[in-house]
């Protein structure tokens, strides 16, 4: 009943419009058309049916006041943002496709958190010795993901390690995954964040499952990693 109202209402409307038009039409005086000069060539139509008399292209900026053009640039710049701020979150929702149990972008990078598990050693000295990364406990076969788009440079035994993946990002650093229990990944292969690439595990010199992590500057040098970690939005 009301859908049926409303259509009659339109219908009604219309017709009383478009009979509206035609009367006031057939008051109005129309230019004329001829091939002949007009006598007075500064003689206007004034009050004839022309394009002055036509409304405004709604759609058309020239025909907005000031304050409207600047309220279309603001929607402008509203969808640039919009459409960042989607692209940004297509690339956290990508690093995380695997798993990972965070994801941040640094710049136009995405990082995420390698695993799941607790903090248990620091970077430092540690018996007399240098513990150049850090360890985070889990139990065996807990993932372990690509902290950032990288390439392979190692995976497989190494002494001390056990089994290690060597990651080179895209930047030239690099991080190192020890003690793992399995590695998915082959050296060469390309890996993006996320990924997931080994499980924490408990081979070479270990004391209990977890995950030693390193990171390497492009030099060589180790960074600590709860430093770099946490300016990529990163927490232990």
């Amino acid at each position: 009943m009301a859908a049926g109202a409303v259509v009659a209402g339109g219908q009604t409307l219309a017709t009383t419009f478009f009979d509206s038009t035609q009367a006031v039409a057939a008051l109005q005086p129309v230019a004329q058309v001829s091939n002949d000069p007009p006598a007075d060539p500064d003689a206007s139509f004034e009050g004839a049916i022309g394009g002055d008399q036509l409304l405004p292209d709604p759609l058309a900026i020239d025909a907005l006041d000031p304050a409207s053009q600047v309220d279309v640039q603001n929607l402008a710049k509203a969808v640039d943002i919009g459409r960042e701020l989607a692209r940004q979150a297509a690339k956290i929702e990508a690093a995380l496709a695997d798993g990972a149990p965070e994801a941040f972008l640094y710049g136009e990078t995405a990082f995420v958190k390698p695993t799941v598990g607790h903090l248990t050693s620091l970077f430092g000295s540690r018996w007399g010795r240098a513990h150049e990364g850090i360890d985070i406990a889990g139990p065996i076969g807990t993932p372990i993901y690509a902290l950032t788009d990288a390439v392979v440079e190692e995976s497989g035994p190494a002494t001390g390690y056990g089994l290690w993946v060597v990651l080179r990002h895209t930047d030239g650093t690099q991080s190192v995954y020890g003690h793992v229990n399995r590695t998915f990944v082959k050296e060469g292969e390309r890996v993006k964040a996320g990924e997931e690439i080994a499980e924490i595990g408990n081979r070479g010199y270990s004391t209990g499952p977890h995950l030693h992590l390193e990171v390497w500057s492009s030099d060589g040098s180790k960074i600590n990693p709860l430093t770099w970690l946490r300016k990529r939005g990163i927490e232990y």
